[in-house]
């Protein structure tokens, strides 16, 4: 199964002489008597490969991977084309690590460049980035970048309509260190601008909204860009990357800096990771970001190469001058990405992206054409929207789990205290029109 010898007698004897013990008794004598496993373990004794792998096949059957899937909430299944898992799986990617060696890591510093090149012109920004966890912590690292290019702002304002995880994530990261992270409120379903124009002033670094925001809503944010630099504050705008190939980038928007995570581009939900976030900013605000930036350049024969132009987190230089503690290396993650979006093209995203607006429209007039389910809200969406039902959501969701349809998110188990009766739907180009009309028809006769 995998290639693994264990040690031979003599082995084990050769190696206790080397260390200078008689027994593996005496090897593990620091560790006390009351809690040493004496009786063995509870294990089937061995059986051949092939069983194990029989037997590991019928277990796989047991997990529930039929049901057709209308989840989301920034996580969401998405047609993903076969290169990708192709190409990611090669060696020299799947092994790779920080490419510290420009000479020995080519491939990966021109994966890493193409990557940021695409983040650039999906999100009409000028520069960015790689290894960012996810879209959350994208966003607190943003959060930073506004700290610390303003003189007198220790707060940060996020909308109420962004992903509860941003929130947390953002409160998790300036917890006890003098900034607030205060919460925009929301209003049907979209970003108090009221609100915001009141709470704006020298003390706020940044503003963090969401487009489409938690509810699936398409923000509109017509002139909030010159009312916070008019304050002295940065835009940050968190986008899914998909809608982009649609909706206006964040740069046409006016932001400083856009986030958001790369799962809905050629990366898998598995259970709910990895992924991979993506930031891109003005110029100006290049040596803010976080991480590492890889750059093309020409050697003294003019021959193409490429080597990391900006370190500027911990381990590469000093502390106390480092942007940022992040320190993974998403990069396999974002190669996904790179190849999805290589693969399709601006066409193809555009196709796409289409698609999900599309299929998610029809969906919706069919499940507000059912007794009792309305919209949440009113406004634009663009691949979810948010049902108000005429029952408990998590029940709903467990009816229809038995019937084949993961029905989508109930508002609650995101936000405590929230609408019972309120369920995020999510609705893909994955989708055709019978797998649509089959969960309309299985909710109508749960319903009714």
């Amino acid at each position: 199964m995998f290639a693994y010898l264990p040690h031979t007698e003599s082995d084990i004897r050769e190696m206790l002489e080397r260390t200078g013990l008689s027994s593996l008794d005496e090897l593990f004598l620091d560790i006390p008597e009351k809690i040493r496993l004496r009786d063995g373990i509870n294990l089937p004794s061995g059986i051949g490969e092939y069983q194990v792998f029989r037997e590991m096949e019928a277990l796989s059957h047991r997990n529930n991977v039929e049901p057709v899937s209308f989840l989301g909430c920034g996580c969401y299944d998405h047609l993903i084309p076969a290169v990708i898992k192709h190409l990611t799986g090669r060696s020299e990617f799947l092994t790779a690590y920080t490419p510290y060696q420009a000479e020995m890591s080519q491939g990966m510093l021109q994966a890493i460049f193409e990557f940021q090149s695409l983040m650039c012109r999906l999100t009409g920004l000028d520069v960015s980035n790689a290894s960012l966890y996810d879209g959350h912590t994208a966003a607190a690292e943003a959060a930073a970048m506004a700290l610390n290019s303003s003189k007198k702002g220790d707060s940060i304002l996020v909308s109420a309509a962004a992903h509860p995880s941003t929130i947390r994530i953002l409160g998790s990261y300036y917890a006890d260190m003098g900034i607030t992270v205060e919460t925009l409120p929301a209003k049907e379903g979209v970003s108090s601008l009221q609100e915001l124009k009141e709470r704006l002033s020298e003390r706020v670094a940044g503003v963090v909204i969401q487009t489409p925001n938690i509810y699936g809503i398409l923000e509109d944010l017509s002139g909030i860009a010159d009312m916070i630099h008019a304050a002295g504050s940065m835009l940050i705008i968190s986008a899914n990357p998909l809608s982009l190939g649609v909706c206006r980038p964040p740069g046409e928007w006016g932001a400083d800096i856009a986030v958001g995570d790369c799962q809905p581009l050629g990366l898998a939900p598995g259970f709910g990771g990895p992924s991979a976030g993506y930031i891109a900013a003005t110029e100006k605000l290049l040596r803010k970001l976080p991480g590492r930036i890889s750059g093309m350049t020409v050697d003294r024969q003019d021959r193409r190469g490429f080597v990391l132009t900006l370190q500027a987190r911990e381990q590469h230089i000093k502390r106390q001058r480092a942007t940022s503690n992040i320190c993974s290396n998403q990069a396999l993650a974002a190669l996904g990405t790179t190849i999805y979006l290589s693969s399709i093209g601006e066409e193809g995203l555009k196709e796409t992206a289409l698609r999900n607006l599309n299929n998610a429209a029809y969906a919706f007039r069919e499940l507000t054409s059912i007794p009792g389910v309305e919209a949440a809200f009113e406004g634009s969406f663009f691949n979810e929207f948010t049902l108000d039902l005429p029952c408990d959501a998590n029940i709903l969701v467990a009816d229809l789990a038995q019937r084949g349809y993961f029905a989508g998110v109930p508002e609650k188990r995101l936000i405590p205290g929230a609408d019972p009766g309120r369920l995020i739907v999510a609705v893909t180009e994955k989708r055709s029109k019978e797998e649509i009309d089959g969960f309309v028809r299985a909710m109508k006769e749960t319903l009714i």
